[in-house]
């Protein structure tokens, strides 16, 4: 097997290894059900419940993307201000980052009393969980735009703005795309817990309902829709990623 064969197959592999090793502490301990399920239980839970765990799930996905796609425009809209103007780095930056440091499960309750049990909240949640990363990437990217490419493109009468959309957009892609692949899973993390307090559907609404009936094998099997559903949106962005700034890894890929 060669090396690049291995290194595409090395998280499958580990992931075989983790659930080997699971079943036999389950089963060689004897550990109920009821405290931690094992591999086999979780998926005869998922095959049995498989229709109920795919509506729930189809409610998670779109409500995160909905989540998601707002937090994109937010995002990228603040750090292009706050990437082209010091001034509105240094005003907003600060401001941002205190922000995000609150607990955003704390913002359900209050999201519950202005739009009611929903949609509403699991959205508002995915987004304020998620528009950060991509906010402050940007931000980077073309805050660190070299001063001495911009007054070379300056000298060969580029405008501001010129050098801002046609190079510091272009190389804060990477930042982007990097950044894209950190957001979604907040994102799905802030549905599921909006679900869990504010709503009677979702993947997060399944694992109060499953836990409440110790039904563990039907809650783990919640989390790995989750799991499963956000490494493929972020397979999906690494995908985008490597078609659209594959000028920025050609170093890594020789190597």
């Amino acid at each position: 097997m060669s090396r690049k064969t291995l290194e595409r197959l090395s998280p499958l592999i580990l992931l075989v290894a983790l659930v080997v090793l699971w079943e036999g502490i389950t089963r060689g301990f004897a550990v109920s059900e009821f405290i931690f399920p094992s591999p086999s239980r979780i998926w005869e839970q998922t095959v049995e419940h498989h229709t109920t765990i795919l509506g729930h799930a189809w409610r998670t996905f779109w409500v995160t993307m909905a989540g998601f796609g707002i937090a994109i425009v937010v995002g990228v809209l603040l750090g292009f201000l706050m990437g082209s103007s010091r001034i509105a780095y240094a005003a907003l930056y600060p401001l941002m980052t205190a922000f995000n440091a609150l607990p955003k499960a704390a913002f359900v309750p209050i999201l519950v009393v202005w739009f009611g049990i929903g949609v509403g909240p699991a959205i508002l949640t995915a987004f304020l969980i998620s528009f950060f990363p991509i906010m402050v990437n940007i931000a980077t990217g073309l805050a660190t735009l070299e001063p001495e490419l911009e007054d070379v493109l300056r000298v060969l009468g580029a405008r501001r703005w010129d050098v801002l959309t046609k190079v510091g957009l272009p190389r804060s892609l990477p930042y982007f795309f990097g950044s894209l692949k950190v957001a979604i899973t907040l994102a799905f993390v802030g549905t599921t817990v909006s679900e869990m307090t504010a709503a009677n559907e979702g993947i997060g609404y399944l694992l109060i309902s499953a836990g409440s009936s110790m039904q563990m094998g039907l809650a783990f099997a919640g989390l790995l829709v989750v799991g499963i559903m956000a490494m493929a949106m972020y397979e999906l962005f690494s995908w985008i990623e490597r078609r659209m700034t594959g000028w920025a890894h050609r170093g890594s890929q020789a190597a």
